[in-house]
């Protein structure tokens, strides 16, 4: 049993979630500033094809699109909180080398605290990349994540590829990891107990999954 008066979780957690909102903020703060311009950008455009300088707006506007590739927004959910997670947190597995299957639907009133899905999904993903990293860079990496609404639950799978083999997924082995990895596992755990909530791991040869359900 867990228990939130850990110091360590709660230093943790303040760790974690900073980290997240630096990720998060990086991403809305070039969005923000995209739309705050977006009006002089039209405005431009416009003055160029009214001087018939057809070849001026469409440099302009592939300079545009560069820009707005740079944001990488890939993930929607239907959850502005989800998508800023999932954004953020993928695109760092992206840069990692990882082949990412995401798919997600799930709509914007879950029920569930912003901070508590950045803690779930953040350190799924985080542990994910993690494995990834130690596996040969000839070797494949991927990373699944499914996403949805199932008879009034939140449903979460996440799949990756790793080269750990673990044949007992219990307290101890959460308990016996170290560093950021086994205290993102035991924050996992909170909070889907918070909830109520149901939670598998599984982990085959290559291949380590997990699947959580939390009532809506």
């Amino acid at each position: 049993m867990f228990h939130f008066g850990d110091r360590k979780y709660l230093d943790y957690q303040v760790k974690v979630m900073s980290r997240q909102v630096e990720e998060v903020n990086e991403i809305y703060m070039t969005m923000r500033g995209w739309r705050h311009d977006y009006h002089n950008h039209l405005q431009k455009i416009k003055a160029h094809l009214a001087m018939g300088q057809v070849e001026e707006a469409e440099k302009y506007l592939n300079e545009l699109e560069g820009e707005l590739d740079g944001i990488k927004v890939k993930y929607t959910t239907g959850n502005i909180s989800l998508d800023a997670i999932l954004n953020s947190k993928l695109s760092i597995a992206e840069r990692e080398k990882i082949r990412i299957n995401c798919k997600a639907e799930t709509g914007e009133n879950l029920g569930i605290g912003d901070i508590d899905l950045c803690v779930i999904i953040g350190n799924l993903i985080d542990n994910a990349i993690e494995s990834c990293r130690k596996i040969p860079p000839e070797a494949e990496r991927f990373l699944r994540i499914y996403l949805c609404i199932r008879k009034r639950q939140l449903y979460i799978a996440v799949t990756n590829s790793t080269c750990e083999v673990i044949r007992k997924l219990d307290e101890e082995y959460i308990s016996n990891k170290r560093g950021d990895h086994g205290h993102g596992l035991k924050r996992i755990d909170l909070v889907v107990e918070k909830y109520n909530g149901y939670i598998r791991r599984a982990n085959e040869p290559g291949v380590f999954s997990t699947e959580i359900m939390l009532p809506l």
